[in-house]
């Protein structure tokens, strides 16, 4: 089934029926996709001061009411059944993965809902330029860098990046192209050597898949919507609830509204 050309209300409803899954890149086209962190209400002012303070890592799309299940800004849905992943982590530990949250849910839990690169991609792919893990049919890869996000409140930990190899003659045209959606992610912040970010081999992500990078290629980083992710591991409250790096929550807002 080609998911690429459904509405997200359409996908959603076959995600909440476990009918999908899978990682989620390239279905409903032309549509942003989201990242999700809930955790209590004891520490949601402190995460939101975090993405205020770690935009590019962390731009927010929506946060929930306390104890409120319900999307209601960026789309008419579920958090707690409407993505095709979730993982569960305690004390900063990964403890179980689901496809439906709604029995762990708690009247104190505060969703955030946080920008996806997967929402530029379609931006890339519409002026020529290529995305590998598409080609390939894979999730895209994500690093854990040496690179600190500004501590707020209890969170802290590294920005954790993703990567599109490109040919050297589109750097410049990828470049300019999502540094005019910021809201997803924006411009890289690295282009070329891993190791200045502290990635040590390029073919082992912390997250996602690896993919190849062919002759004359150059790897390009993003800021990624799983930093939540690698922040929770370094912060260990006692209970966070994630994405499944890859299997993002879809809106109905569409790319184009999210540029400058």
């Amino acid at each position: 089934m080609d998911y690429s050309t459904m509405l997200p209300s359409q996908v959603r409803a076959l995600i909440r029926d476990g009918k999908i899954t899978t990682q989620t890149s390239g279905m409903c086209a032309g549509y942003a996709q989201a990242n999700l962190l809930i955790i209590p209400k004891e520490h949601a002012y402190d995460f939101l001061l975090f993405t205020q303070r770690n935009p590019k890592s962390c731009p927010v799309l929506e946060v929930g009411d306390t104890g409120d299940r319900l999307v209601k800004r960026i789309a008419n849905a579920d958090i707690a059944t409407d993505i095709p992943k979730y993982r569960v982590w305690e004390n900063g530990v990964l403890t179980g993965e689901y496809t439906d949250i709604s029995h762990l849910w708690r009247d104190d839990f505060v969703y955030f809902l946080i920008g996806c690169s997967f929402s530029f991609e379609g931006e890339l792919l519409a002026q020529d330029v290529p995305v590998r893990h598409i080609e390939e049919g894979r999730n895209v890869p994500m690093y854990i860098t040496n690179m600190p996000c500004e501590k707020a409140g209890i969170f802290h930990g590294n920005v954790v990046v993703s990567m599109r190899p490109m040919p050297a003659d589109q750097v410049i045209r990828a470049v300019s192209i999502t540094a005019s959606m910021p809201r997803v992610h924006g411009a890289p912040v690295h282009i070329g050597d891993p190791a200045q970010i502290g990635i040590k081999d390029i073919s082992k992500p912390d997250f996602g898949d690896a993919v190849m990078v062919k002759n004359g290629e150059i790897p390009v980083f993003w800021c990624c919507g799983v930093t939540p992710q690698s922040v929770v591991m370094s912060t260990k409250p006692p209970i966070a609830i994630t994405h499944s790096p890859g299997h993002m929550f879809i809106t109905d807002v569409k790319n184009s509204l999210l540029k400058d």
